[in-house]
């Protein structure tokens, strides 16, 4: 099979706005789109290059900026993904927020304070690893605010990305879903072994054993929060590589969609005489 084409991918993985939409009927393996693996590895590779030179030029522009949100349970791979997609890219007019528990700060504010003050600048390129979409996942899962308080969130996360995409950031989010035995699999891995040992946590467990619950979590969200101007992604995140890929894919498309343009200095290439 050929690489498909960014347009093929976003049609295959998008939710569609407005419309039904299952997570369970979602593919986690990838294989449907990208069968061959190392074609996977060949496009990733490709695209991650593409990536870095568009990267440079939007900084360049300085005028609009690119916001790439990574939600998924435990083990799919949020910071594996941003190492492999922005693999070639370098620091310049990039952003990287990992959104934890909320501090006290940013508890005595309203929930969508803190992620407001981490969008990315104009001209930079953000990436965030989990978001404002905790405040209705895990939060409505454990019941950390009442349920009332939550319903009203999808319409405030609405608006608040409709506000940012009216301003200049595209936004793009990605659902990475990874199966149940595959996430099994990876938290074995992460306590058997000894450079993964740091990443286990035992609240990882908890979530496991309300996994029904949590995927049902995300169905709402997801259904309720792909709209046109910021639409979500499901990604099959069982296998690593193809997950970064398909990614890559869309992330360099959102990039080219921009039609950026090297900024004009204010003067031709040999102005100056060096001699």
């Amino acid at each position: 099979m050929a690489i498909p084409s960014i347009a093929a991918v976003r049609k295959a993985l998008i939710a569609p706005p407005g419309k039904a939409f299952e997570l369970s009927g979602r593919d986690t393996t990838g294989r449907e789109i990208l069968e061959d693996k190392a074609e996977a590895e060949t496009s990733l590779k490709k695209d991650a290059a593409v990536i870095n030179e568009l990267k440079d030029m939007l900084y360049a522009e300085g005028r609009r900026s690119l916001l790439v949100i990574l939600q998924g349970m435990d083990t799919a791979g949020k910071s594996g993904t941003i190492k492999s997609v922005f693999s070639e890219t370098t620091p310049l007019g990039m952003e990287v927020k990992a959104f934890k528990a909320p501090s006290s700060e940013e508890l005595a504010r309203d929930y969508l304070w803190r992620v407001h003050n981490a969008v990315p600048r104009r001209g930079n390129v953000g990436i965030f690893d989990r978001s404002h979409y905790e405040d209705v996942l895990v939060v409505r899962v454990r019941g950390f605010a009442p349920i009332e308080e939550v319903e009203k969130r999808y319409d405030q996360i609405n608006a608040f990305e409709k506000h940012l995409s009216e301003n200049g950031t595209t936004v793009l989010k990605f659902m990475l879903n990874v199966g149940y035995e595959e996430q099994g699999i990876r938290l074995k891995e992460r306590l058997e072994e000894v450079h993964k040992l740091w990443k286990f946590n035992p609240v990882d467990l908890e979530d496991r054993s309300r996994w029904s619950e949590f995927m049902q979590a995300y169905e709402l969200a997801i259904r309720r929060c792909s709209t046109r101007h910021a639409p979500w992604y499901i990604i099959p995140s069982d296998s690593l590589t193809r997950r970064s890929a398909l990614i890559a894919r869309i992330v360099r498309g959102a990039l080219e969609d921009m039609d950026l343009k090297w900024k004009d200095p204010g003067f031709a290439p040999g102005s100056f005489d060096f001699g």
